[in-house]
């Protein structure tokens, strides 16, 4: 005879009783408690197309377009991830978004091709999707090549790479513009930044977790009687509306592009599985080798179907699973919910324009503490990896050394081949494979260590 799944629940199990993890709450509650989801990760979303549009020669009219569609296609992914399908899914409370990771790569595409950016990063993230969905069972044993010293270095290489467009924001975001770094503009980005960060101290719970949000609104306010704030998009966006498949023309699939892409799938795959074991550990349900699976096919048929609908690739949302742990609410089906919204806000490119009102002064003071939190979890992780030994170190410094140099010297590789540039002029690409090769180099060929030893995570069993 079978025997009832056991869970861990006050240290009791208890037969024939629902997992928490697979427990429908009341409507209401499912509702509420989905939409503290999406509000904890609608700022993430909204952020990559928001900045990848105008870096790539967007209108702001397509910038809105961009960001409604990646509501759309988050929703997809997480539904993906929780409901699930045969062997797609990790069936926990898992949200899944446009990924950070993909924002460098994509403006360095953007600027090697031009007019024809977007059918190229498209194409390229079409087969990386694919890619990483039959890889999927064999990334266990790639895993080792991703301990907490690589993804450590690679996530605090994310936020870093950002920070520079927060500043460009905070100064007006164009250059030619007659205003641009003024004191208002600065001006206004520091105040938005201080109220950012007072609510964050002052509030508590759900408010707490939309502090940015609130922090834009009350910043978007403020700007109203200097003449900063302007509605045009706001009046001309549709209410109703669909991410209309390859809005921007057909994928174009070029070999530079793609290894990018490639990298950067692999780059979201070993956060994935950070995040599934984590998520795992916190709702009583460990992940093993099949859940991880799952879970990582879900993220790559998420990215894979994300270009149909003009969206970007898709990972994990860390901020998320914090959620998840302070709230206790561990159903999986209040993050579908959550999954739901997102689709629902999708098809309204009149809720994907209200941030296109938002002065990029302000939005620039959210994106300090927005893409500064991203280095900081890189910074968190590396605290995990072993620093006190020196070639770890060693590794992080040069690393982050090779990473840094596109954002500090952009004209660095000048003189290279065009097709490389692609790869180049992506800090979090090249960072991460100086990464990965300085780890093998020095913590893997010629010795003989455990994973643990290593900082590798351990082998997860299949049950």
């Amino acid at each position: 005879m079978a025997q009832a799944p056991r869970f861990r629940k006050d240290a009791v199990a208890v037969p024939g009783e629902k997992h928490p993890v697979d427990e429908t709450p009341p409507p209401l509650k499912t509702f509420t408690s989905g939409l503290q989801h999406v509000a904890a990760m609608y700022a993430g979303v909204v952020a990559p197309p928001m900045i990848v549009g105008p870096a790539v020669g967007l209108s702001a009219e397509d910038t809105a377009f961009l960001m409604g569609a990646s509501l759309f296609t988050a929703g997809l992914a997480t539904l993906l991830q929780t409901l699930g399908f045969w062997r797609i899914g990790a069936k926990l409370p898992f949200v899944n978004g446009v990924s950070f990771a993909g924002v460098t790569p994509m403006i360095a595409i953007g600027k090697d091709q031009g007019a024809d950016a977007v059918p190229v990063i498209f194409g390229a993230i079409i087969i990386a999707g694919l890619l990483g969905f039959l890889a999927a069972p064999y990334f266990g044993r790639l895993v080792r090549l991703f301990p907490p010293v690589v993804t450590g270095t690679v996530i605090t290489l994310i936020g870093v790479s950002l920070l520079p467009v927060a500043f460009n924001w905070s100064q007006g975001g164009n250059r030619n513009a007659a205003d641009y770094g003024s004191v208002q503009n600065i001006g206004m980005a520091a105040a938005t930044l201080l109220v950012v960060l007072l609510l964050r101290k002052l509030l508590r719970g759900f408010l707490q977790q939309i502090s940015i949000l609130l922090g834009l609104a009350a910043g978007t306010l403020a700007a109203i009687p200097l003449g900063m704030v302007d509605t045009e998009a706001l009046r001309t966006a549709d209410l109703v509306g669909f991410p209309a498949p390859f809005h921007f023309g057909a994928p174009q699939f070029q070999v530079a592009a793609i290894v990018s892409m490639c990298i950067v799938m692999l780059v979201c795959m070993t956060e994935s599985t950070a995040d599934i074991l984590a998520l795992g550990r916190i709702v009583d349900r460990p992940a093993d080798a099949r859940t991880i699976e799952g879970g990582l096919r879900a993220d790559a048929l998420g990215s894979a179907l994300s270009p149909l609908f003009n969206g970007f690739m898709c990972s994990a949302f860390a901020q998320n699973i914090g959620l998840v742990a302070m709230t206790k609410v561990r159903s999986r089906f209040v993050v579908a919910a959550g999954g739901g919204i997102l689709i629902l806000l999708g098809l309204c490119p009149l809720a994907a324009s209200v941030i296109g009102v938002v002065p990029l002064p302000v939005l620039g003071g959210a994106g300090i503490v927005l893409f500064g939190s991203v280095a900081a979890s890189g910074i968190q992780t590396l605290a995990g990896a072993a620093m006190e030994r020196g070639e770890n170190a060693l590794i992080v410094a040069a690393s982050v050394g090779v990473g840094l140099i596109p954002i500090a010297a952009p004209d660095f590789y000048h003189a290279f081949p065009k097709d490389l540039l692609v790869v180049l002029d992506s800090g979090i690409s090249t960072g991460c494979v100086a990464a990965i090769l300085l780890n093998l180099a020095f913590n893997h060929l010629g010795h003989r260590r455990t994973g643990a030893a290593e900082g590798c995570p351990e082998p997860v069993p299949a049950q």
